[in-house]
């Protein structure tokens, strides 16, 4: 049996900076987790998530994250964690031999 689709954020990190960015429902790139669009729906947010990962000029490591609805707007969901956000976009994006000095800390992946 399938598992229920939970809501999901889209997020990334800027391409120049290296910050957390989350999608917002008029597609813009916020680093404001509140300003994110909560995507309910299974097939809206893999259509989100395709036209969020073309924006290669923007962004890098796009993915969709476990979220809950907040008082102010999506919040994590319990099971998500910023430090793992922090290891996967070094994994997938700094090389092996400069993870250290980028602040990679692949001992907070949970």
């Amino acid at each position: 049996m399938a598992r229920a689709f939970t809501p999901k954020i889209i997020t990334a990190n800027a391409l120049l900076e290296g910050d957390v960015v989350y999608l917002t429902a008029d597609d813009r790139w916020s680093r404001q987790i509140s300003e994110a669009e909560l995507l309910t729906d299974e097939a809206h947010a893999q259509l989100r998530l395709l036209g969020a990962e073309a924006q290669t000029g923007t962004v890098v490591g796009v993915y969709l994250a476990d979220a809950k609805p907040g008082d102010t707007g999506p919040e994590h969901a319990e099971s998500a964690a910023e430090p793992v956000e922090h290891v996967t976009a070094c994994i997938r994006h700094v090389p092996q031999a400069g993870r250290e000095q980028a602040g990679c800390k692949l001992h907070d992946l949970r």
